[in-house]
């Protein structure tokens, strides 16, 4: 056997070889138990929070930089929004908002993505919570040092 084909060989068997090694090293180490932001075991139902009325400072929330959409300052847990129904539009979408006296959808929401306008919401912005979060007053899951656009200098 000439020493040109005796090299594949040599790798292969030191890969081989090498592998039981590589393999058992992590599975070696103990695991380390994970801590999450819950507070009850991840074995365990916990109860959803008490929560009747989101909290929110007076005058909303302020937005944290140019062309942010609207933070939504109420509960949705029970909307449904499918191809066929959306509950956000019986309140913010004309003549509905006048009803209820809530912000109307921007015309942005009223143009196609050929710039074509539409006498109804454009199916890109009919999912609302694609781009709109409902907010709460709570206090942080971690702490961070975020400032909006209006604090960074």
């Amino acid at each position: 056997m000439t020493f040109v084909r005796l090299i594949p060989l040599l790798a292969a068997t030191a890969v081989v070889l090498a592998i039981p090694f590589a393999v058992s090293e992590p599975l070696a180490q103990e695991a380390k138990p994970v801590k999450a932001l819950r507070e009850a075991p991840l074995t365990e139902m916990s109860a959803p929070p008490d929560v009747t009325k989101q909290s929110v400072p007076a005058g909303g929330f302020d937005r944290a930089y140019r062309q942010q959409p609207p933070l939504i300052p109420h509960k949705i847990d029970g909307y449904q929004i499918t191809t066929q129904n959306n509950a956000c539009m019986g309140c913010h979408d004309w003549p509905g908002n006048t009803r209820v006296n809530a912000p109307k959808i921007s015309e942005t929401h009223y143009v196609d993505r050929q710039g074509v306008r539409l006498d109804k919401v454009a199916g890109t912005r009919y999912f609302c919570q694609q781009c709109h979060v409902p907010q709460a007053d709570a206090k942080p899951l971690v702490g961070n040092i975020f400032q909006n656009a209006t604090q960074a200098k």
